[in-house]
């Protein structure tokens, strides 16, 4: 009997559901966005590269009680260690729209089949300080989102009410 990875929240979601193929129901029915993981474009690009954590993310759900969710429907042990990761959904005190210098509609290059993290990161290292970049997206993008803090790039975080998500990035 093949040995199948333990999931983590450092699984990726592609992963996963390429591991495990009864869990894409059950991640649908505990998080109906999740249906989205169905379009093949989304599944190419972003599932490719989030993790279980970032999906939590995206979906506004505990880490921890993601996985154990999946772990019990393939009978793995409950998962113990608290990994949760916030993005910041507060207005800063940074953002002011007429420092806004560049904007990306992502949604536009994921129906190419494009994933727009490279482009983002490439303007962002290419942004003088004290500049906002806009991103407009069909998801959180919690790779991206994490990308960027890594480059000591701030963020925002906004939930539109069509589910979609407005990301400005702050360049100290």
């Amino acid at each position: 009997m093949e040995q199948k990875s333990p999931i983590t929240p450092k699984s990726k979601v592609l992963q996963v559901i390429e591991e495990y193929p009864e869990l894409e129901e059950v991640l649908i029915g505990y998080v109906p966005a999740f249906k989205k993981l169905q379009n093949p474009i989304l599944r190419k690009t972003v599932a490719k590269v989030a993790t279980l954590q970032q999906a939590a993310a995206i979906a506004n759900v505990k880490a921890d009680e993601l996985i154990n969710h999946l772990r019990r429907h393939v009978g793995q042990d409950l998962y113990s260690e608290s990994e949760d990761r916030g993005y910041n959904t507060q207005k800063p005190g940074w953002f002011d729209e007429k420092n806004i210098i560049m904007e990306l509609n992502a949604s536009e290059m994921l129906e190419k089949g494009e994933h727009p993290v490279n482009q983002v990161i490439s303007d962002l290292k290419s942004m003088e300080s004290s500049n906002i970049y806009k991103l407009i997206a069909p998801f959180l993008p919690a790779p991206l989102n994490d990308k960027a803090t890594s480059l000591e790039v701030e963020h925002w975080v906004i939930k539109e009410q069509d589910d979609s998500f407005t990301i400005y990035f702050f360049k100290k």
